[in-house]
């Protein structure tokens, strides 16, 4: 089997018989991919493979091809960079759940796509990084992922405007259909889309606002991509923030 090497982020696995499961990782060589991961319950021990396939966790690989299955193998698996707070912040934790299974939802294609892999990649790290703004993470990632997926706004934003879900512009008068962005969640998708990742800190928000915008943005994807309807870690999400 031919072997190739590559980075990946764990979007979601399903367990597979007693000791193996499927992985489902974005990966940088080919989009999003499926592995099968066999061992990873063992009883025998010998250093479980399962702590590395976490929600968002980074791996390095080198992968074996399957020309007979739809799923390939890892000859080899290993951390992509070793997470400093991830694993251990229920916070974050919460916050990498929601992002994978959005991931995970969202993006089908099988080809290389290297400005997406980059970004959520970087979302890994910035996200295990930080200690300001983690409350509103999730919300600049969905604003910045939209941009990545091809649905960033097609105008500026000008102070007072209203966001049209269905034109994918900002608008200065509020549209007759109820697919809209109130003034103040428009005003924030542009502020998520310019602000630095290290910056959020500085966006306060109550629980209210953030709840407000989330629906919106999911709204905003909905109206695309009808997977986004099935994201469960949502409510979750709601909890904690």
């Amino acid at each position: 089997m031919k072997s190739y090497k590559g980075r990946g982020i764990v979007l979601h696995t399903l367990k597979y018989g007693d000791s193996s499961m499927v992985a489902y990782l974005l990966t940088d060589v080919g989009g999003r991919r499926s592995y099968m991961v066999q061992g990873v319950r063992s009883r025998s021990g010998r250093g479980s493979k399962l702590a590395l396939f976490q929600p968002m966790f980074p791996v390095e690989f080198e992968g074996l091809e399957s020309s007979r299955q739809q799923m390939d193998r890892f000859k080899e698996v290993r951390a992509g960079f070793v997470l400093q707070s991830l694993p251990f912040d229920v916070r974050k934790s919460t916050m990498a759940l929601f992002m994978a299974e959005v991931l995970y939802r969202l993006v089908r294609e099988s080809e290389p796509n290297e400005p997406l892999f980059d970004f959520v990649w970087s979302s890994a790290e910035a996200l295990d990084a930080m200690d300001d703004g983690v409350s509103n993470f999730h919300l600049w990632f969905l604003a910045n992922l939209s941009r990545l997926l091809g649905y960033r706004p097609g105008n500026d934003y000008t102070p007072g405007a209203w966001f049209d879900i269905r034109e994918g512009l900002y608008t200065p008068v509020r549209p007759a259909h109820p697919g809209v962005m109130t003034q103040e969640c428009a005003c924030l998708l542009d502020r998520m889309l310019c602000c630095d990742v290290r910056r959020l800190g500085e966006v306060e928000l109550n629980r209210d606002r953030r709840s407000d915008f989330l629906g919106a943005m999911l709204a905003y994807f909905g109206y695309h991509l009808d997977a986004i309807s099935a994201v469960q870690s949502v409510r979750i999400l709601r909890e904690v923030f």
